[in-house]
């Protein structure tokens, strides 16, 4: 019986869900990203609500409390856990969809080759520091997407990667840094285009 009522609690949660977001058409963009569910894409633009009060499509690691604090207290420069601030619930979702993605389910994409390479090289708590900062990575994607309404490539990077090593295109693409944003991710997008437009 107990089991019976949690199931129908379940659907009828799961439906109330599925009704609301009908009234907000960009979760839509949001979901096309692997291990970002309507709950996931519902709450994200709740929470946000305006995308655009976000310039820096960055600075919303800091908003969500996954940014770690730093300790720069004289000749010490060290970074310490995350300051959790703003909304506990949504960085609890962002993290159990960095667990997706880093799981033995997760598809390949660029953040689970990015939270992989974070895991093996160890040290401390390889793990769970790979998984804040995938948690930290989506948010900005989530944002990126959200305010560009662009079709999302889960294999962006890896090809870019693939252009900018290839012989013809040259060694000035090959270091592409880490950067996250649509800044970054547009200009280098747009410079590799032009690199290839030159080729055909």
């Amino acid at each position: 019986k107990q089991i019976r009522e949690q199931t129908a609690f379940i659907r009828g949660y799961d439906k109330a869900i599925k009704v609301r977001i009908a009234n907000y058409p960009e979760a839509e963009t949001l979901m096309q990203i692997s291990g970002v569910g309507s709950q996931v894409a519902l709450a994200f633009i709740c929470t946000i609500e305006d995308p655009h009060r976000f310039p820096n499509v960055r600075s919303i690691a800091s908003y969500l409390g996954l940014r770690p604090r730093i300790d720069d207290s004289g000749e010490i420069h060290k970074e310490l856990h995350i300051t959790k601030a703003g909304d506990g619930d949504m960085r609890r979702l962002l993290v159990n969809s960095a667990q997706y993605i880093l799981g033995p389910m997760g598809p390949d994409s660029d953040l689970r080759r990015w939270g992989i390479k974070l895991i093996e090289r160890g040290g401390s708590a390889p793990r769970k520091k790979a998984v804040i900062a995938v948690a930290r990575k989506l948010a900005v994607v989530l944002l990126s997407l959200w305010k560009s309404g662009a079709a999302y490539d889960p294999l962006r990077r890896a090809k870019l990667l693939d252009v900018a090593r290839s012989p013809q295109i040259g060694e000035r693409f090959v270091d592409l840094g880490t950067g996250e944003g649509e800044d970054h991710q547009g200009r280098l997008g747009r410079e590799l285009e032009r690199a290839v437009e030159q080729l055909e």
